[in-house]
């Protein structure tokens, strides 16, 4: 008779960070970029001043106001941008989707040498601390992170915790499909499982939770949790939400100059509907479920036959979101804005370009909301001029390096990052105005993000359930939530 393993927390001590565990081995090893080490040191007035000198239309008190956003909710994100142009050469970076617990870290080139924690150690003690001295909680109890993927960063921040607060911390395993896991809830209060089999409580938390955690993780505990479920369901997690967040922050932002640049999204679209939509972009685009992350659930649709074959899929869900597609410009969707398309990476001595698109982390501090790390990602296949029927747009246009395992656990791609290093950087072609624009471009996405999920928490603190689903009536992830 096979037992089905029992997960269980692993206690982590003080002063066991070890920098090979919790780094790719070719970023332990990498120098940083100059200029990305000098745009991550650079001071905020200098960055407005540039910016506003650049694009005369914003106002500098507006984006003032927006970099100094104290989150309430959304504290710590990760943005994923493309680099787009049209055909009269302007080019901006796109907001494709903010992440409410963005990988990253194991992936960044250490700024300063001396700091062998890197930024690990500076969200934690800039983010994570100052948020649990402000929510002034009486709870008793331990320290925890919990995660469902990307174990490498997650005890990366556990070792962190440890080493910041002084104390041990409960690591602890906590997946979609386990229906015997190592935390639970008691009166809003999370309990941890160690290997005796003791149950622990847990004043806060720290989370990697990726995969539906409005379905383990209530909207309302008395553990203090960094990023907590709100964050997720209004937007870091859900992208229907999100393209909602981002509309109706973009007519708040009009008189400021500011915008948030996305692809032209469709929401609340049924799967009868969506063909409907790829013929009206050209027949190209993208058709998203809103709920999926770690690039599962996305699909480029480029051709009949891959339209024919989505069409074919049977989903959880009853919503999509179906947004312009940016690929060549020969086939990219046609909108009322006109065709964007890719950059692209510098052409390798084969002529090749490749689609990248770029993540940047930032965490709401006392100073602000400040960069953290950057990396890229690279597609498989370089782009193509003119498409077939045969063509695999996905290979051509993904970028996200998850693998998801038949036994459902999670790999990486690694062949396809690029490190902002002085090996992989200049192959992006992008200066340090774009990463300026990409920085800019996050912190509105998480604003708008946040002011999303303060809109959906009345004055009692609780969830406004009625509102949301006004939102985003989907039935079968209405049922998922924990409140």
């Amino acid at each position: 008779m096979i037992t089905a393993k029992i997960n269980k927390a692993k206690i982590i001590l003080p002063d066991e960070f070890e920098a090979h565990d919790h780094w790719y081995p070719k970023a332990l090893n990498a120098t940083i970029h100059p200029m990305i080490n000098f745009f991550l040191n650079l001071d905020q007035s200098r960055i407005i001043n540039r910016y506003c000198h650049l694009h005369p239309k914003v106002k500098p008190e507006a984006l003032k106001e927006l970099l100094n956003h104290r989150s309430k909710y959304f504290l710590w994100g990760g943005a994923d941008l493309i680099n787009v142009t049209n055909a009269n050469g302007k080019r901006q970076m796109v907001v494709i989707e903010n992440n409410s617990c963005p990988s990253g870290q194991k992936s960044m080139p250490l700024i300063d040498d001396n700091k062998e924690q890197g930024s690990y150690r500076w969200l934690i003690e800039n983010t994570f601390k100052p948020y649990i001295k402000r929510k002034r909680s009486s709870l008793k109890g331990g320290l925890a992170v919990i995660y469902d993927k990307n174990p490498m960063e997650a005890s990366g921040y556990a070792s962190v915790i440890a080493d910041v607060f002084n104390e041990k911390v409960f690591f602890v395993p906590f997946y979609n499909t386990d229906k015997n896991p190592p935390v639970r809830f008691d009166n809003g209060v999370m309990f941890v499982r160690t290997e005796e089999n003791e149950w622990h409580p847990i004043r806060a938390a720290f989370r990697y939770l990726t995969q539906k955690p409005w379905n383990r993780l209530p909207l309302h505990t008395k553990t203090t949790i960094l990023n907590p479920t709100i964050a997720c369901i209004t937007g870091g997690r859900n992208k229907m939400v999100a393209a909602k967040a981002y509309d109706i922050f973009n007519t708040e932002l009009q008189e400021s100059g500011l915008f948030i640049n996305t692809p032209e999204t469709i929401w609340d679209v049924s799967k009868n509907e969506i063909p409907l939509w790829v013929r009206k972009m050209g027949g190209q685009a993208v058709i998203k479920v809103p709920y999926n992350n770690a690039g599962q659930g996305v699909y480029t649709i480029v051709t009949e036959e891959e339209l024919d074959r989505f069409m074919d899929l049977e989903f959880d869900y009853d919503q999509f979101i179906v947004q312009s597609l940016i690929g060549n410009y020969n086939w990219s969707s046609t909108t009322k804005s006109g065709k964007l398309y890719h950059v692209g990476t510098i052409p390798n001595p084969k002529g090749a370009t490749y689609v990248a698109d770029i993540r940047l982390m930032v965490s709401s501090t006392e100073n602000g909301i400040r960069p953290l790390c950057i990396y890229a990602r690279r597609a498989e296949m370089p782009l193509i001029n003119n498409i077939d029927s045969g063509t695999n747009s996905w290979k051509m246009l993904g970028t996200n390096l998850s693998i998801k395992n038949d036994d459902g656990s999670w790999g990486s791609d690694t062949n396809r990052l690029v490190l902002m290093d002085r090996r992989d950087f200049n192959k992006l072609g992008i200066g340090l105005d774009d990463l300026i624009e990409a920085y800019i471009q996050t912190v509105l996405s998480m604003v708008a993000i946040d002011k999303m999920a303060a809109t959906l928490v009345n004055k009692q603190g609780k969830f406004r359930m009625r509102l949301f689903k006004s939102l985003n009536d989907d039935p079968s992830l209405i049922e998922e939530i924990l409140v």
